[in-house]
Formats: structure tokens, sequence, C-alpha cells
């Protein structure tokens, strides 16, 4: 059995003119990153791996759901592949995770997210929100044989306000 769990990075600040990866967070996105990671606790598998895309606002998401759940901050695994807006790129680098982890929690992006629990998950989802969770269950022992299964759960912010 596989488990994953995909968040969406928290709203990002279009405030000053960055490159698209070095976005921050606003104030909002760092309240709903809180928010959501300290409501998750009866969701989580017992054991699990971190990755997170390298872009700051995937990242920051991530460090605030890290210490919010009591997670090691320098055991979050950053990878570039995960900075990706396309399901097919999503999938692959999911497909490629390493079998002997059995869950693993993502931070990344849009359309990626919302694209990939629509191709995977047995529930349509208009749109993942940002700081938005969705949890799936993968009946294999293997990342690359996962195929259309079952989402076990949705959170979004909106649920906690």
């Amino acid at each position: 059995m596989k488990n994953l769990i995909l968040i969406r990075h928290a709203k990002s600040s279009w405030d000053t003119p960055l490159r698209d990866i070095d976005r921050p967070l606003d104030q909002r996105g760092v309240k709903d990153a809180h928010l959501v990671s300290l409501n998750i606790f009866n969701y989580l598998p017992q054991t699990f791996v971190i990755m997170s895309s390298i872009a700051k606002r995937a990242s920051d998401t991530a460090v605030i759901f890290a210490q919010n759940i009591l997670y090691p901050l320098e055991s979050i695994i950053y990878k570039k592949e995960l900075y990706t807006f396309d399901e097919n790129q999503l999938e692959k680098t999911i497909k490629a995770i390493d079998d002997s982890y059995d869950s693993v929690i993502i931070f990344g992006h849009n359309a990626a997210i919302t694209n990939f629990v629509n191709k995977f998950g047995d529930v349509f989802i208009d749109n993942v929100p940002t700081a938005g969770f969705v949890s799936l269950e993968f009946d294999t022992d293997y990342w690359k044989q996962i195929k259309k299964n079952k989402i076990k759960k949705i959170i979004s912010p909106k649920d906690f306000k």
C-alpha cells in the first residue's frame, strides 16, 4: 500500500517583481499554512517522508507544515523536479520515488496537483486551493505501478474558517 498526500503551496505574493521560483508566501498564505497544518494530525500516516518543490512558496509551506507536525526540517527532501505545473512531470517524479517510502507528502504547484488528483483519484476536484491537502491511497507496493484509486481525505483552509 502506498499513501500520497499532495499539498498545494499556500497563497503567494505577487507584490514584488521576482522570478516565479522566488515568490514568497503572502500573509494569508502563512496563516492558511498554519491553519491547515494544525488540523491534519488525524489524517497523517504513522511514518512518512516530506518532499517539496524548490520554489520559495512551496518550500516555505513545507517548513510551516513540518514545524507544526513536528517533522525534522533537515529531513525535508527538496526536488527541482517538483517545481512543475505539469501533471505528467509530477506523475513521472512520483513514480520514481524509492519504494522504501510507503507514505510521502509532496508540496507542489497547480495545475499539476489538481490534474494529478483528478487522474488518479476517485473524486473530481475542480481546483485544489492554495494550502489544500489531498490524501490518496494506492493498492500497490511500487510507486511506478500506481493507478487510479481512492481519495481518502480532502482539506481546504476554508474548512477551518
